[in-house]
């Protein structure tokens, strides 16, 4: 079935849309936003966190899910890819295609020049209203920053590690980065040029 050209679509004609399509894309308020790809420190960086995550999380009853693992949003109706969703214990999905995550503990973003406001405004404004959600990570591809974001009953505390010695605590799946294994291989650029 296909679906013309249109300003707002449904949650249902998104999904439907969304799983034939050769790109991704969010659906935010009816409308669908396709994704750009992403640049090599970008990929550097999740491909080390995906490292990091994995030799932690062995043996144990949790799980991550990097890029392509789609997150619902109930209470808003956005459809998002966050660049890692994570959780300890069970994972519950929006339908049996097990390709839409509807309860994760943990999200993390590498910030990107074109989405970096978006990632600290609007969606993490949705992102907020995940009732599992204890901490939302945004890591920077211009410079050594993490910066952590961890649910505290109705706040959110914020806390930034910026010196290749720091070690982020992820305490929603109690793993732990290291921010010179994180920022391996990755030329952050010089100020000056």
């Amino acid at each position: 079935m296909s679906f013309p050209a249109q300003s707002r679509y449904t949650a249902e004609q998104y999904l439907e849309l969304e799983r034939r399509a050769d790109y991704k894309s969010e659906f935010v308020n009816g409308h669908i936003y396709a994704m750009s790809g992403a640049n090599r420190r970008h990929n550097q960086i999740t491909f080390n966190l995906a490292g990091l995550l994995h030799s932690q999380l062995r043996g144990r009853p949790c799980e991550a899910y990097v890029t392509d693992m789609r997150v619902k949003i109930s209470s808003t109706g956005m459809y998002a890819y966050p660049d890692v969703a994570a959780l300890c214990g069970e994972d519950l999905f929006e339908d049996t295609h097990l390709d839409t995550l509807i309860n994760p503990t943990l999200i993390i973003e590498v910030l990107s020049p074109s989405t970096e406001a978006y990632d600290r405004g609007g969606k993490f404004s949705h992102y907020r209203k995940i009732q599992s959600l204890m901490e939302y990570v945004l890591i920077a591809q211009d410079r050594y920053s993490v910066e952590r974001f961890l649910r505290q009953e109705n706040q959110w505390l914020f806390s930034e590690s910026t010196d290749l010695s720091d070690v982020v605590h992820l305490q929603s799946i109690q793993c732990d980065l290291l921010l010179r294994d994180l920022y391996d291989k990755v030329t952050i650029p010089d100020d000056t040029e």
